[in-house]
């Protein structure tokens, strides 16, 4: 589809006129629609894997996974995105097919398939990668229950598939999640070093957001030590209101650094995107929802990832992680912070409650 606005040229202003805030944000503009001309955003050191995750449906997270990615891959960062969320709607924003009978994030969780065979690379964003989903994976969360090793199976296709494209692997991964904390959602938190975690700028949101962090810390708990809440987004922010100033307000006062500058507004543009099949990005790059989506995804390059230090190599990784036996007990010698271990038997029981306990809390709060 044409764009009328990829014709536009960048106008050289006089550097010595007063910085207008119209003038300031024509310049906002014109970065976004020329992003190949711009500075590079500083690449991370190491894959980062990151979760954008929230219990509440409705508050941006498959938007916010699709046009951070398509921000750092314009910028450019490889970026795979891998869609968990049976309706694939972070597959439909990207363009990518995910009819029944496409290889899928499904094929990988529940059958032999690796990242490698469903990858599918984006037709017009150089650098950007999905792992589609499919509505088979409405019936994933059933037929893990009965699989060894549950809750670390993509984790384990993660660190497969970095060890595949060495020397081409994503600088970023992002899971975009279902709203709710089932084995999809916690088979992403397993897999992540870091959770995003956008905010609507309403009640409602703050009100779930202390749930999704107590989640959180079960799964930091029992499944992942190393998973740490790295980034807060605000999103659908509405200067109309003073609602929408009060949330951010005390989202910032409470979280501090952990929550970006960037504030994405409610817009059309970024609603209709999805429509086209594009992200708000290559649908509309001179609207205020894109502009904000790529200065997210600058802070958030800028940032870095410092909360935790650099995951060990993922061949590593696997070493140490505890394996599992066919009747889903820890085998003889296995650890597991926090307590002593009694055997292997008692390992394997404790991880199963802590699955069960987090799946339980997410039932009550609901």
């Amino acid at each position: 589809m044409w764009n009328r606005l990829a014709e536009v040229p960048i106008v050289e202003t006089d550097s010595q006129a007063p910085a207008t805030p119209i003038a300031v944000e024509a310049e906002r503009a014109s970065r976004v629609l020329h992003a190949r001309d711009q500075q590079p955003f500083p690449l991370p050191p190491h894959p980062r894997v990151i979760t954008v995750s929230n219990q509440k449906g409705g508050v941006g997270k498959t938007t916010t996974t699709v046009n951070l990615a398509v921000g750092l891959a314009l910028h450019g960062a490889r970026v795979l995105v891998i869609d968990s969320d049976p309706q694939g709607n972070a597959s439909t924003g990207l363009g990518i097919a995910h009819a029944v009978g496409t290889p899928s994030i499904y094929d990988v969780l529940i059958g032999d398939s690796s990242l490698t065979d469903v990858v599918v690379a984006h037709d017009s964003v150089a650098g950007l990668c999905c792992a589609p989903a499919t509505i088979d994976l409405a019936g994933a969360e059933i037929e893990l229950v009965s699989l060894v090793a549950r809750e670390t199976r993509l984790r384990k296709a993660i660190a497969t598939y970095l060890d595949e494209t060495t020397g081409k692997a994503p600088h970023y991964i992002l899971i975009d999640c279902p709203p709710s904390l089932g084995l999809l959602t916690v088979n992403a938190l397993v897999a992540a070093d870091e959770v995003l975690i956008p905010i609507q700028c309403e009640y409602y949101a703050l009100e779930g957001l202390g749930q999704l962090l107590s989640s959180i810390e079960l799964i930091r708990a029992h499944l992942n030590e190393g998973l740490t809440v790295s980034t807060i987004l605000l999103t659908m922010y509405d200067a109309r209101t003073r609602l929408s100033d009060q949330v951010a307000d005390e989202v910032r006062r409470h979280f501090g650094p952990l929550v970006l500058d960037s504030v994405v507004p409610r817009s059309v543009r970024v609603s209709e995107a999805p429509g086209f099949g594009q992200s708000v990005l290559t649908y509309d790059p001179g609207s205020r929802g894109a502009v904000s989506y790529v200065e997210a995804a600058r802070e958030m390059a800028e940032r870095g990832h410092t909360a935790v230090p650099p995951p060990a190599p993922s061949s590593e990784r696997l070493d140490q992680e505890p394996e599992t036996t066919d009747d889903g007990d820890q085998p003889d010698g296995a650890e597991h912070d926090g307590a002593a271990n009694d055997g292997a038997g008692h390992e394997g029981a404790e991880r199963d409650r802590a699955e069960d306990d987090v799946r339980a809390e997410h039932e009550v709060t609901q």
